[in-house]
């Protein structure tokens, strides 16, 4: 009897079993067949492309007249008077200063006396050759004696001229007592007092030409070496308002460093500069050297592969991804600067990189 009651539950066991097993094998049919069908993920993208990247330079420097003339007697002397000051305009052939001229007045009256003197000489032997030609016409005197009054004639002559000379000389120095400014423009500074007594070429005004002005800058060897020359451009602004700016090109650059900051003097020739940019005031500079043709990609798209860094390239056949390591320049605060790994016109992953895995099917978002 419990042979039959065993045989029985076996038998009814098996035909539970049997559904239930039916419906576990539907059920991991089911899940092979979720687990097979692709995943597309969407994903913004972006299309490279190469174009001109440089190093971007800043600097600090200052607003310089770009022409200054140092104003300075040719002569020695003591200042008697000094017309203007720092920050006094002057204009072309104005007098700035005076020196005592009581000595070279009295040159130029002494130089006036001997020239007066060697025409009253010039005179007497003109009118006595005049005669000793006339009494040789007549054969009253011999040649020699007409030779020897033309002959003094002459000297007296060359005795004139020499006079004349040095009462030009003297006129000269006499105008060299008052200093003139050769160019309208603002005097910047001073280098002398009245009642002190100057040497020649002693700086006593410095005079800042209205012709234009420069932004004046010190920097290092290595800024010539990354590719600053004569020509490139500058923009440059005032330091305290930026948004008072203008641009310019280099125009001279100093052949030898300062001895003592061991720097290099770029002039920056301004082009129509505002007129907030006063003189002596304090600039930055900004220049782009070491342009190259790159390729710029937003941060957002890098990735790393073998702890080197890569990007999501997208296959636009097949709409798949693969992931190529990339050579980065230098890294900008929302950009990457991309040397080489990608070519212009390929697409490039800019959001959703962490999601993808190699060969990838993906559906492109609005571009970027």
């Amino acid at each position: 009897m419990k042979k039959l009651i065993s045989g029985l539950l076996a038998t009814n066991l098996a035909r539970l079993a049997l559904p239930m097993i039916l419906v576990f094998m539907t059920l991991g049919a089911c899940k092979e067949k979720e687990e097979l069908a692709p995943v597309v993920r969407p994903v913004r993208s972006v299309v490279v492309e190469k174009r001109q990247v440089g190093d971007p330079a800043v600097g600090t420097g200052h607003l310089r007249a770009r022409d200054e003339v140092n104003l300075a007697f040719r002569i020695a002397g003591r200042i008697i008077e000094r017309k203007l000051s720092v920050g006094d305009r002057v204009e072309a052939g104005q007098v700035v200063a005076l020196l005592d001229a009581e000595v070279e007045r009295n040159s130029r009256n002494s130089a006036k006396a001997d020239v007066a003197a060697a025409q009253a000489t010039l005179d007497q032997s003109a009118a006595f050759e005049r005669r000793q030609k006339n009494l040789l016409n007549e054969k009253v005197i011999s040649p020699n004696e007409y030779d020897s009054a033309l002959r003094q004639l002459r000297t007296a002559q060359a005795q004139l001229d020499a006079a004349q000379a040095r009462l030009k000389s003297a006129e000269e120095q006499l105008g060299y007592t008052e200093l003139k400014s050769d160019a309208a423009g603002v005097i910047t500074e001073k280098g002398a007092e009245v009642g002190e007594v100057v040497p020649a070429g002693k700086m006593i005004l410095k005079v800042a030409q209205q012709s234009g002005r420069d932004a004046v800058f010190d920097v290092p060897a290595q800024a010539m070496r990354d590719g600053l020359a004569l020509g490139e451009q500058v923009e440059v602004w005032l330091a305290d308002h930026p948004e008072i700016k203008a641009s310019g090109n280099v125009r001279q650059i100093s052949p030898e460093a300062d001895p003592v900051t061991r720097n290099y003097e770029v002039k920056v020739g301004l082009t129509d500069p505002p007129p907030g940019m006063f003189l002596g005031a304090t600039v930055v500079g900004r220049v782009t050297l070491k342009a190259a043709s790159l390729i710029e990609i937003p941060s957002s798209a890098l990735t790393m592969v073998e702890d080197k860094p890569a990007v999501w390239v997208v296959n636009t056949k097949d709409q798949r991804v693969q992931r190529r390591k990339i050579t980065v320049a230098r890294y900008a605060p929302d950009t990457v600067i991309v040397t080489d790994g990608l070519e212009s016109g390929e697409r490039v992953v800019t959001a959703g990189v962490q999601q993808l895995h190699e060969g990838q099917a993906v559906k492109l978002l609005a571009a970027q």
